[in-house]
């Protein structure tokens, strides 16, 4: 089983086209695009009845103490946790490759509505949902893909690992609201293969990728 993508190489960096902030000389960030990367997959494991996309972030700093305050730095050192930035289930197993922009495209404020996704899927709630909750102008329940915006003084680039995962079910057992945490725990036991590509990105100019 493998994934592959046209947007960027695996392990190479993730263009700003497909990131939710990018870099600005001034303000440090600025929105970007935000579209989603295309993605199509082959070798799927028979008694695939469906098929689920995870994107997570494991670089998140454990710590939001120096997070993009001028300054200071967000240390390499520090503990690190996952963020999830897209969690899309109940994909059938002979749906079309994904396209750029398909499910995202653009930054919403407030979040895209879900958990109604196209192709019958369904999309779960990424974590800017936690990250906004108390931003007045941008809270709300962020369904579906939104990309990169790590810390613009982080010493650390961060990572960003997108996986397919084929299921013996059609449809996953995560109902209502649900997250990346939630769909993870819902496949175990479920999943025939899986297949990851991963990407770099970083917003702090002093870091090399």
């Amino acid at each position: 089983m493998e994934l592959l993508t046209s947007a960027f190489a695996n392990n190479g960096v993730i263009p700003s086209e497909f990131a939710f902030c990018a870099m600005d000389s001034v303000a440090h960030v600025k929105l970007s695009a935000n579209r989603n990367p295309d993605f199509r997959w082959t070798g799927l494991p028979a008694g695939t009845k469906s098929l689920a996309l995870l994107c997570h972030d494991p670089d998140v700093p454990s710590r939001g103490d120096d997070v993009n305050q001028e300054g200071r730095i967000v240390p390499a050192s520090l503990a690190r946790v996952d963020f999830f930035h897209w969690a899309l289930v109940d994909l059938p197993p002979d749906t079309p490759a994904i396209a750029r922009g398909e499910f995202s495209d653009g930054v919403t404020a407030r979040g895209k509505p879900g958990p109604h996704a196209p192709r019958g899927a369904r999309q779960g709630t990424n974590d800017y949902t936690g990250w906004f909750a108390d931003d007045k102008d941008m809270a709300g329940n962020y369904f579906g893909y939104d990309g990169p915006c790590p810390p613009w003084n982080d010493e650390l680039p961060h990572h960003y690992v997108f996986t397919l995962y084929a299921l013996d079910v059609p449809r996953l057992a995560a109902a209502g609201i649900f997250n990346g945490a939630d769909v993870r725990a819902a496949m175990a036991g479920r999943v025939l293969g899986e297949a990851a590509v991963t990407g770099r990105y970083t917003l702090n100019p002093a870091v090399r990728l």
